[in-house]
């Protein structure tokens, strides 16, 4: 019995690592979610049991816990250069005549250059043992726990490279932060009245420096691998070679690289990727040029500083100026004031902005923000817009110091600002613009999906006390509604039968809903396909919570609370009372055949919108992608389905209608 134990384990591994692999490797799922998961709690149960066959390569370990204090000195095999920088075409065509003195028959191989930190990986007998920080290029600092976490990081690689890999081997990539993970991340921070990380960058160096693992591994990084220095003795002859010999090991590469034999097409690429720069779903500051024959770069060599064959081209900066016409206090659903400037308004990176959160007053001092100011705007991680910095010499004395109200805009009430915090906070739970972010937020359409519920009809039942929370919204009555300005009878109507509709959303779009903080739509589903139901939910514990995939520290500890507080548990009861279902909906076997299958969808569906499809997908057990790959496994197109119907086409990618899809689905 004790040997299929472990037997059990030894395939647990391997199916949780080849899910790994080809989620985060080649963008082609093996495993639902839910499928994951299972698996995932069953070798957690087994080690749990058995500590004695826990193994530094068990993918238990990306978990996370607590680490030293202090991060050890790593002294690199090799020193970790830094680039020279190209910042236009001039730039690289003088770079090309230099390699072309020694090399006249070079190709060069163009990455992108992501903007992260460079992380270096250490195998030995082909099981990770260590990973450490770039430092000053010659000393890192080892965070090997911290990089455990990171999904895309192989614990142990791959079988099927006919490679000896059996010695010491030495990987080096780029650990990032996506854009989507900082979002969130600074979203949960401003709730907490905490610091705001700058960009994605910075984001991610903080987070492999945690002393707790744990934290790391709810931050969500990724990692893209580039460089393998023992790349010559395994017979490996190009930077080409060196990619495809890292996927095969079980590493993700970064697939926007391309070998060209002149350097007219680099500039040509870098122009390209300058205006692509901002569709990628994490943050890139130029692109690495680099000789492609490692024969060639060793002529080329070095110089104290860095390698004569490789370049990186820089973006140029985004920045535009404009003018604060004034400031905006915004009161969140957790009681946080937050100023917000209004600007004339500016094209930044593609789209027109009139508006930038200025987060706190902290922010606004260190910076000098003033009202009617003339200041530098851009794009945080390409997403947010973002006040630089104020143009003092600009300043003709009219400007004005903001100040933080001490009574909330809404309410009335003190404002505070707690010690350690670096927002002010309106403590007053009844506050109106706190429950008017919090119902908005509560039918919004990945929680319950209330239509014809939008803030305007909010404003109104606040205004009127029809409403004092989102569990009085079941109890309304025609009578009442049909008193609104612009609700008709048919508006009414329309709005009961949505209310009623929004009672069988189930368990995942529910705790969405409450606004538990940090608990977001993936969190509401792990959490409902794993308890079931509310009421099972409620008697977790924060240990137990943890061991769930993607449920950290924090997380655990806030879903605790939430459940510990009477008045939560009042306003849950008035819930269920109107008949608000409170259980997770069991999916039949059935119901997983789009399992394993990537899924691209064009045009517009008659019987579905775009959330809806991608939502019915994910819960099939498929995955809805953006775009077009050899890795899609069929097209779902409907009414003027643009260029990604041609490509699939092109690729020999299966296209179906929506006709086919529902046959296929029934």
């Amino acid at each position: 019995m004790k040997e299929e134990l472990k037997q059990r384990l030894l395939e647990l591994k391997a199916q949780i690592e080849e899910a790994n692999y080809r989620y985060y490797g080649l963008d082609d799922p093996l495993l639902t979610d839910a499928e994951y998961d299972a698996l995932m709690r069953e070798l957690l149960k087994i080690e749990k049991q058995h500590p004695e066959w826990v193994t530094s390569d068990s993918p238990s370990q990306r978990v996370g816990g607590f680490v030293a204090s202090q991060f050890p000195k790593v002294r690199h095999r090799e020193p970790l250069l830094s680039l020279d920088n190209a910042f236009n075409a001039g730039d690289l065509i003088d770079f090309d005549r230099r390699v072309r003195r020694v090399a006249p028959d070079v190709e060069y191989l163009v990455e992108l250059k992501i903007d992260g930190l460079t992380v270096a990986l250490t195998y030995e007998n082909k099981t990770l043992i260590r990973a450490a920080t770039r430092g000053d290029g010659e000393v890192g600092e080892e965070i090997t726990a911290n990089a455990k976490t990171i999904r895309s990081v192989p614990l142990r690689l791959r079988e099927k490279t006919g490679l000896a890999t059996e010695s010491v081997l030495d990987v080096r990539g780029e650990g990032y932060m996506p854009k989507d993970s900082f979002l969130q991340l600074n979203s949960e921070r401003e709730e907490e009245g905490q610091a705001l990380f700058a960009n994605p960058r910075n984001a991610a160096a903080g987070s492999l420096r945690q002393q707790d693992s744990r934290i790391t591994a709810q931050r969500k990084l990724g990692f893209f691998s580039y460089q393998l220095l023992q790349a010559e003795q395994l017979g490996l002859k190009t930077q080409r070679e060196v990619l495809e010999v890292l996927k095969d090991l079980g590493f993700t590469v970064n697939p926007n690289y391309q070998v060209f034999s002149n350097i007219e097409e680099v500039v040509d690429y870098c122009e390209q990727m300058t205006e692509r720069r901002h569709s990628f779903p994490y943050e890139i500051d130029g692109l690495v040029i680099k000789v492609n024959s490692f024969a060639q770069q060793r002529e080329l060599g070095y110089t104290a500083k860095s390698p004569r064959w490789a370049i990186a081209y820089k973006f140029p900066a985004e920045q535009v100026e404009t003018v604060i016409k004034g400031i905006e206090i915004n009161v969140g659903r957790t009681g946080v004031l937050t100023p917000t400037a209004v600007l004339e308004e500016v094209l930044v990176a593609g789209s027109m902005v009139g508006r930038a959160t200025l987060h706190n007053l902290d922010n606004i001092r260190d910076k000098d923000i003033r009202i009617g100011d003339h200041v530098l705007l851009h794009k945080a991680g390409d997403v947010i817009p973002e006040i630089i910095k104020s143009l003092p010499d600009k300043r003709t004395g009219k400007e004005i110091v903001f100040e933080m109200p001490e009574e909330c805009p809404s309410c009335g009430s003190p404002v505070l600002k707690l010690e350690g915090e670096v927002a002010h906070r309106c403590q007053n739970i009844s506050c109106p613009s706190r429950q008017r972010e919090a119902l908005i937020h509560f039918v919004s359409r990945d929680a319950m999906n209330i239509e014809g519920l939008g803030p305007a009809v909010i404003g109104q039942l606040l205004d009127k006390g029809l409403v004092k929370d989102a569990a009085d919204l079941y109890y309304l009555e025609f009578d009442q509604l049909v008193k609104l300005e612009r609700m008709g009878e048919k508006s009414a109507q329309n709005l009961l039968n949505a209310l009623d509709q929004s009672k069988q959303r189930g368990l995942a779009a529910l705790l969405f809903a409450l606004g538990i903080r940090h608990v977001g739509v993936k969190a509401g589903k792990l959490l409902a396909n794993r308890y079931g139901d509310i009421e099972e939910l409620k008697k977790a514990g924060e240990e137990e919570l943890q061991n769930i995939g993607d449920i950290g520290v924090v997380m655990a500890k806030s879903i605790v609370n939430f459940f510990e507080d009477e008045a939560n548990l009042d306003f849950l009861e008035r819930l269920k009372k109107a008949g608000v279902k409170m259980a997770a909906d069991r999916k039949t076997a059935d119901s997983q055949v789009l399992a394993g299958k990537s899924i691209v969808v064009t045009g517009s569906l008659q019987n579905w919108d775009r959330r809806e499809i991608e939502q019915l997908i994910e819960e099939l057990g498929g995955k809805s992608s953006s775009g077009v790959s050899k890795k899609t496994s069929f097209v779902l197109y409907g009414e003027n389905p643009g260029s990604k119907l041609a490509k699939a086409q092109s690729l020999g990618i299966p296209v179906i209608d929506e006709q086919e899809f529902k046959k296929m689905i029934e």
